[in-house]
């Protein structure tokens, strides 16, 4: 099974960044280009425990639903959001944040099985690892930017 692992260091409050990565509208701010919307469950605001989310989005000139749960959180600490519909065997994506002095350190773990056996194993490696991890850098590059200066506000109506 794959694995994409990801640290971010953003020069904001923890509490912030944690909220910035569970944000519905954040996370349709960082996927600009696939038309990706929230269509069903929590579809603006911050998601939490339990809740979940219905995305619709265009990946390789497909249209394609996944929809995925909240099943672990710990705040400012931690997260997890694990796939329950969609197109692949699995999904899960852990959310960690760390206080270093001023700073956050955000870390992804990315964890996906692709259908389809030995076809699956080939597309992740010539293509899926690549692309998911791009999304995932754009996703956190957006989510640094949001935090370190005024923009968290209007996302996180603070």
């Amino acid at each position: 099974m794959p694995m994409i692992e990801l640290t971010t260091v953003i020069n904001a409050p923890i509490e912030r960044c944690f909220d910035l990565a569970r944000s519905i509208d954040l996370h349709k701010l960082s996927t600009k280009g696939t038309e990706e919307e929230a269509i069903a469950g929590v579809t603006s605001g911050l998601i939490g425990k339990g809740e979940q989310v219905t995305w619709r989005a265009k990946h390789f000139g497909i249209s394609q639903t996944l929809t995925s749960k909240i099943t672990e959180f710990e705040y400012p600490y931690y997260f997890r959001d694990e796939m329950i519909k969609g197109a692949f065997n699995m999904i899960r994506h852990d959310h960690l944040f760390q206080k270093s002095g001023d700073k956050t350190i955000m870390k992804d773990k990315f964890y996906f099985e692709s259908p389809g056996w030995l076809l699956g194993m080939l597309f992740n490696k010539a293509i899926l690892i690549n692309y998911l991890r791009n999304l995932l850098i754009k996703r956190n590059q957006i989510i640094k930017e949001v935090a370190e200066n005024r923009r968290w506000r209007t996302i996180l109506n603070a």
